[in-house]
């Protein structure tokens, strides 16, 4: 993500917030990058931390926050916040003077000529991305709860529609993926269903009508 602009004045700060990508996720990885393109690859690395302490929670829950902080003689400080416990971590990127006027040039022609091919790539690695987090949480689910709640038949539907999903976030372009992605959300919304009913089940069990507000 695109935080802090070229040509933006300093001294400047930007927050912007992210979330967990796996159920359970206690850690994450922030890594800081310099550059005009889409992909981290196309871009140069300045640094990288890492935030522990993140409490374990389903995917998507976490709030964290990082902030960009850049002052007056160019030094940057990066930091991300979990916002529910204040458990924080940081990072301090000393100014770089490292870049001739020709390089800085050439990656604003690079990201002139490239950006139709950058934002089809973007694209693309974006549902990959969202393609595998779906497989992930799926497979976990299967793995508690599939025994109890699907027949063989199911599960093995189930188990059958993730592997087609998988070859196609090898295989497939950015909107293949993504028809993909929706049909397997599809065809395991019942499942979900019996998980969120099971869990109400599992909440009101031992209460009285009188108790339930």
């Amino acid at each position: 993500e695109k935080v802090i602009h070229r040509n933006t004045p300093i001294p400047v700060a930007r927050a912007q917030e992210f979330t967990t990508y796996q159920d359970g996720q206690t850690a994450m990885l922030v890594h800081v990058l310099q550059g005009e393109r889409e992909l981290v690859d196309d871009c140069r690395s300045l640094a990288e931390f890492t935030l522990r302490g993140i409490p374990a929670m389903a995917a998507g829950a976490a709030k964290i926050r990082v902030t960009f902080q850049v002052d007056a003689d160019g030094l940057l400080n990066v930091s991300a916040k979990e916002l529910s416990t204040g458990v924080e971590s940081s990072i301090q990127v000393k100014p770089s003077y490292g870049l001739s006027d020709a390089e800085i040039t050439q990656m604003l022609t690079d990201s002139y000529q490239f950006a139709g091919d950058d934002k089809e790539r973007r694209s693309l690695r974006e549902q990959q991305v969202e393609a595998d987090r779906l497989v992930v949480s799926l497979e976990s689910a299967l793995e508690s709860d599939g025994q109890a709640l699907l027949t063989d038949n199911e599960r093995e539907h189930l188990l059958a529609e993730i592997q087609t999903l998988q070859s196609l976030r090898d295989t497939g372009s950015a909107k293949a993926i993504e028809a993909g992605i929706d049909h397997l959300a599809k065809v395991s919304d019942f499942f979900a269903s019996r998980r969120m009913d099971q869990s109400i089940q599992q909440a009101l069990q031992g209460q009285r009508v009188d108790e339930i507000d």
